[in-house]
């Protein structure tokens, strides 16, 4: 699908990391399938599992969502929708660990002498307070959740705007995520990207994107030449 034969082995002359947040350093597997499931009730579904999720789960949102329930939206119920997630999503986050390896990978990057940075789609004002919470902020050059609504539902705006604000060129910036919308939108800036299958997304359709993917964020570092141990 990409070019990436660069970084498919090994790539180390990336000096910066942009760090995905759900699913890549925090572990919400199961607060994301019960808010996933608290959706399907509240639509009349059966509910599904895990594997089931992470074999369908994309962007955009919207229309994954018709595929789950079978029927398109009418007013008002897309934002219900959200709703309902949120407040099964919200009740289930403090029970939400940091992914394994998540805090010695950050510590890592760092004492290599490279920089690294946060963005995540989930909303900006919510976001900046979990990572604060957690003592993560220190990590980071810069935090960025969802500050605005992109044209398309996709990261690869917010990525764009991400890199600007710090002047960081592209090509020497790798994004660590679970899904392959974080494929794309490195791809859509011209970064580079590292998948890992923790999240939300089964890997072959995380290997399907061509780039390459780690099981782990621990592995994921070690990918762009920086020990973690």
């Amino acid at each position: 699908m990409h070019a990436v034969a660069d970084i498919a082995t090994h790539r180390h002359d990336a000096t910066h990391i942009v760090w995905d947040w759900n699913g890549t350093l925090l572990d919400d597997n199961h607060a994301n399938i019960a808010a996933v499931n608290r959706i399907c009730a509240e639509f009349g579904r059966d509910p599904v599992d895990l594997e089931y999720w992470r074999s369908v789960f994309r962007r955009p949102l919207l229309s994954c969502y018709e595929e789950l329930l079978g029927r398109c939206f009418i007013d008002g119920e897309w934002q219900r929708l959200n709703n309902a997630y949120e407040r099964c999503y919200d009740t289930l986050l403090p029970s939400c660990e940091l992914a394994e390896g998540a805090t010695e990978a950050l510590r890592a990057w760092p004492e290599a002498g490279r920089s690294q940075s946060l963005l995540s789609m989930a909303s900006h004002d919510g976001l900046v307070p979990l990572v604060d919470e957690r003592g993560l902020t220190h990590h980071f050059t810069r935090i960025d959740g969802r500050r605005f609504d992109a044209t398309h539902d996709s990261k690869a705006e917010h990525l764009a705007a991400h890199l600007q604000a710090q002047e960081i060129d592209p090509a020497t910036a790798v994004l660590i995520g679970d899904i392959d919308d974080d494929a794309h939108a490195a791809h859509a800036v011209g970064a580079h990207a590292i998948l890992v299958t923790t999240g939300m997304m089964a890997r072959w359709r995380l290997e399907a994107t061509g780039y390459p993917v780690a099981d782990t964020v621990t592995e994921a570092v070690a990918r762009l030449g920086a020990g973690v141990g």
